[in-house]
């Protein structure tokens, strides 16, 4: 331990020596449970005292004390193990005196113990499980946070979630529906013969999203690669090889800035469907995050903070240029100089790119206070790179981003795969690049031969894992929802 060891450290790191003294290994690895606290509760709970008094079972548990409360030969302790906690009783009587006192004197709150005993209800009716034998696990050395009030300091928990995790149990809840919800995800897909896959994540090419990369250097190759932004560009290029119907969900890396909806590394999942269109990844996504929504809630319409969420289908869809219309009138909108104009009023950064100006526009003025779900469609060509054009209009593309309480949760489009548009499309965000956009990033010239080789019609989505579970988990702070969230040293 590197940090200065406070008293109740010294006096733990004593009791471990004392026990080694006493032939007890405080870190034994011998001991197996053969029940879980939420079994025996489910089954034995509401139990009368008589009718346990019948039950000849013996309980092995394994877990973590929360708390401990010594009334002299009496001991009251609450054990926490993965499914639920659970209070347990040592008795000098029924325990006998050695083990008892090892009990009182050398078992610690924080400590992992198993136990083996008797099941009983207290005077207050709440079950109980009655020591009859117990084998310290792991003999910790630093306190809990104090038990009524769990951890509480937020800088604390995000830094140490391992605490978080053992203190607040809602917490714990989180990430557990976190997993309940990547696994419907997957699932869902699994059954729509999709195919799960896992691409590179070092990339000689940043490529497949507008975003800053992280840079990294391979010494033996003796070459700079990027961490991925998307792994969009290497999951088409398995379309092209005849995988139809691929998806792949992973860690995504982008060097910018950290709010309460941004992580520099975070999750997200992207999935191509060939012979589809955009529309048709609409009708995909609606149906399967209103579905999720009703499994996770038993209910399509959930509270978020203050505002109320309606799931229910069908989903709102929205054009970006009839909605700045309403606005600000169609004939300012369909001229570039005065949109160009309009956005820089709004502090927009644009590089003189209409359709950078409109899109920021309509996030800053409707995107943003869009509260149930909607798709929102009509992006302009010259900030969709990757985006088939649309048949009638050659300036907008088939592509659509869902807004859900103002925020980004997915995007889409039907793919671009006509090889020569691509490459005049990467050739203008070079042109783009050197007017300042940092965003945007350098041919890939193989993507472009994967191209020539011919991708079937094919539309592709990708979902924020991680803003989606905030929204399913009334979570307003990424943090809340990433394990280790990347915090400033």
């Amino acid at each position: 331990m590197n940090d200065k060891l406070n008293d109740q450290t010294k006096v733990r790191i004593e009791k471990v020596n004392s026990l080694k003294e006493q032939n007890i290994n405080p870190y034994s690895n011998n001991f197996k449970p053969k029940n879980y606290t939420k079994d025996i509760l489910n089954v034995f709970a509401e139990k009368t005292h008589e009718e346990l008094e019948q039950v000849e079972d013996i309980f092995i548990v394994s877990g973590r004390i929360l708390s401990k409360r010594d009334f002299g030969k009496s001991i009251f302790f609450n054990l926490q193990d993965r499914t639920g906690q659970l209070q347990g009783f040592v008795q000098k009587n029924h325990l006998g005196e050695e083990k008892h006192l090892l009990f009182k004197k050398y078992v610690d709150v924080g400590d992992i113990i198993g136990i083996v005993g008797i099941l009983f209800k207290t005077k207050t009716g709440e079950l109980t499980l009655k020591v009859n034998d117990f084998q310290i696990l792991t003999k910790s050395l630093r306190p809990l946070p104090e038990k009524w009030h769990g951890l509480q300091d937020v800088e604390i928990r995000y830094r140490q979630r391992y605490l978080d995790l053992i203190s607040n149990s809602e917490i714990k809840e989180k990430f557990l529906n976190r997993n309940k919800i990547i696994k419907f995800i997957k699932n869902y897909l699994d059954s729509r013969d999709f195919i799960e896959v896992e691409t590179p994540i070092l990339h000689s090419v940043a490529g497949g999203a507008a975003a800053k990369p992280f840079t990294t250097h391979h010494n033996a190759l003796d070459m700079d690669l990027f961490l991925r932004i998307a792994p969009e560009l290497y999951l088409k290029r398995l379309v092209v090889g005849g995988i139809e119907r691929v998806y792949e969900l992973g860690r995504t890396f982008r060097n910018e800035g950290v709010s309460t909806r941004h992580n520099p590394e975070f999750t997200m999942i992207e999935f191509y469907q060939s012979y589809a269109t955009y529309e048709d990844l609409m009708v995909l996504i609606e149906e399967m995050i209103s579905e999720l929504c009703e499994t996770m809630h038993g209910k399509k319409v959930i509270q978020f903070a203050d505002k109320t969420i309606d799931f229910s289908t069908p989903w709102k869809r929205l054009n970006i240029y009839d909605s700045l219309a309403e606005i600000y009138g169609a004939e300012l909108i369909n001229n570039e100089k005065e949109i160009l104009e309009k956005a820089k009023e709004h502090g927009i950064e644009h590089h003189n790119i209409k359709g950078k100006a409109i899109t920021e526009l309509f996030e800053l003025e409707i995107g943003e206070k869009l509260t149930d779900p909607t798709f929102v469609y009509a992006f302009p060509t010259d900030v969709s790179p990757l985006a088939r054009k649309n048949d009638l209009n050659p300036e907008i593309t088939d592509r659509f981003e869902l807004y859900i309480n103002g925020w980004e949760i997915a995007n889409a489009f039907s793919e671009l795969n006509d090889p020569i548009d691509q490459k005049q499309r990467f050739e203008t965000q070079i042109e783009n690049k050197d007017k300042g956009e940092e965003e945007y990033h350098e041919m890939d010239s193989d993507y472009i031969t994967a191209l020539e080789y011919g991708m079937p019609p094919t539309a592709g989505a990708g979902i924020g894992i991680d803003r989606l579970v905030m929204l399913l988990t009334n979570s307003e702070s990424i943090r809340e929802v990433i394990f280790f969230p990347l915090l400033k040293s």
